[in-house]
């Protein structure tokens, strides 16, 4: 089981940026995809980003043309590059295969202030 630890999150203005980390303890090569989450209180949990183990990349509606997912297969980690960021966008961000199938890790809290 590969166990995900997400940094790299924090307190920004809006209009500013933030860079995410998702290092994996183990291989993320086996899954045909990573991706970034983000979950508000109370609301579901929203797909943000994928990347597939052919760096194809997908973006949910809401961040399309602001955020940048990538990876770095050698160092089992997984990035999300947040520009432009809104208000909007405060929520705990986590990282996981797409489809799910690795635990949970903690994720991490990005807060952006109007």
């Amino acid at each position: 089981q590969v166990q995900l630890v997400e940094s790299g999150g924090g307190l920004v203005p809006a209009g500013g940026s933030l860079r995410l980390s998702c290092l994996a303890a183990g291989s993320i090569f086996s899954v045909p995809a990573m991706a970034w989450y983000r979950q508000a209180p109370g609301k579901q949990r929203e797909l943000v980003a994928l990347i597939t183990r052919e760096d194809t990349t997908n973006y949910g509606d809401s961040v399309k043309g602001r955020f940048t997912i990538s990876r770095d297969n050698a160092k089992n980690t997984i990035y999300l590059q947040m520009n432009s960021l809104k208000p909007e966008d405060t929520n705990v961000y986590y990282c996981n295969s797409y489809p799910i199938v690795y635990t949970w890790g903690q994720g991490t809290q990005v807060t952006v202030s109007s």
